[in-house]
């Protein structure tokens, strides 16, 4: 086992295989269809989901999808960086940077292609007995994280010939992660041609009762929200926490984005940026919901300025957090 290479397996959420109807369909059918993220008794959201939302929903979010879809690779942003970040940190494992026994990189999403288990049993088949995942979320949450070891789970319960595997941790609160994000948000803001009044750090939203239930995300949330704040040197109000995506009827978690926006907005803040710590890599919800829909709301209500700061993606300061997580899951066997 010593001589043989060891997998590191990067995973996100996924995409859709195109820009249209029958493929966001397929693609929303098996996000949708997750317990773990919907958390609603199945003989009641299953027709719902059926009968309903894939007759609607797919049409709107595939015209947003063709706004932002990568047309040279034929495939979403969140494919095309997740797998240039992996290709990136295959050329650093070549190089000797991750560790001194050879490492193979690939990526996976848990919805979509590559499915998971197709990145498993590609490294398998490459000889790597060992594997390392490193699920692209900085903050743990059971629709995400959870969700993604129960489907490696399920893809090593089909194997005889399991290999032996390690499943990366959350790193909401890791010195590498800020450090990465404060980079990432001095570049972003120097690029500007105007300085922001408020800084809003938008994450992904969260149904209410699933916090209620136990689940942490919230305070890693928070956390790495507090954290941001020391190593940028702001306060609250100068670097505001919200949350977006809110889908169905629901208490989702509070301040909601477009709320906070608005009223910032509407309170006299004519200069605002928006930054998504949460997201790895820019996607539907970055570039179109945050990048459009909110800046159209905010000049909408009486902003003036608005910018949205790109995620950690493949650049300079997103690779050497992943090298660091890499190099610290894979002491021991690299």
């Amino acid at each position: 086992m010593s001589a043989a290479p060891i997998g590191l397996l990067l995973v996100n959420l996924g995409t859709p295989d195109a820009a249209d109807v029958p493929s966001v369909r397929r693609f929303l059918a098996q996000f949708l269809s997750d317990p773990r993220v919907v958390e609603i008794p199945r003989f009641l959201w299953l027709p719902l989901l059926h009968g309903v939302i894939l007759n609607t929903r797919p049409a709107k979010s595939a015209k947003a999808y063709a706004r932002i879809w990568n047309n040279e690779t034929g495939e979403g942003p969140l494919r095309t960086i997740t797998r240039m970040q992996a290709e990136k940190l295959g050329v650093l494992a070549q190089g000797g940077a991750l560790g001194s026994v050879p490492i193979i990189v690939d990526y996976a999403m848990r919805y979509g292609a590559p499915a998971l288990s197709a990145g498993i049993e590609a490294l398998c088949a490459k000889g790597c007995e060992r594997v390392l995942v490193l699920p692209l979320y900085p903050q743990y949450a059971a629709s995400t994280t959870a969700t993604a070891f129960d489907e490696i789970a399920r893809v090593l319960g089909k194997m005889r010939r399991q290999p032996t595997l390690r499943f990366a941790p959350p790193y909401f609160d890791d010195a590498a992660y800020i450090e990465a994000l404060a980079q990432g948000m001095r570049e972003g803001l120097a690029a500007l041609d105007f300085q922001p009044e408020v800084i809003v750090a938008s994450f992904h939203g969260l149904p209410q009762f699933q916090i209620d239930k136990g689940d942490p995300y919230r305070t890693h949330c928070e956390t790495t929200w507090r954290l941001l704040r020391e190593a940028m040197g702001l306060d609250e109000r100068q670097l505001r926490l919200s949350f977006q995506s809110r889908f169905g009827r629901a208490k989702w978690l509070e301040p909601y984005t477009a709320d906070t926006v608005a009223e910032l907005a509407k309170s006299g803040v004519k200069r605002l940026a928006l930054i998504a710590p949460g997201f790895s890599a820019d996607c539907l919800e970055t570039m179109e919901e945050l990048g459009v829909d909110i800046r159209d709301l905010f000049l909408e209500a009486g902003g003036e300025k608005f910018a949205r700061i790109p995620c950690l993606n493949d650049g300079e300061a997103g690779m050497r957090l992943l090298a660091t997580l890499a190099r610290r899951e894979l002491a021991g066997w690299a």
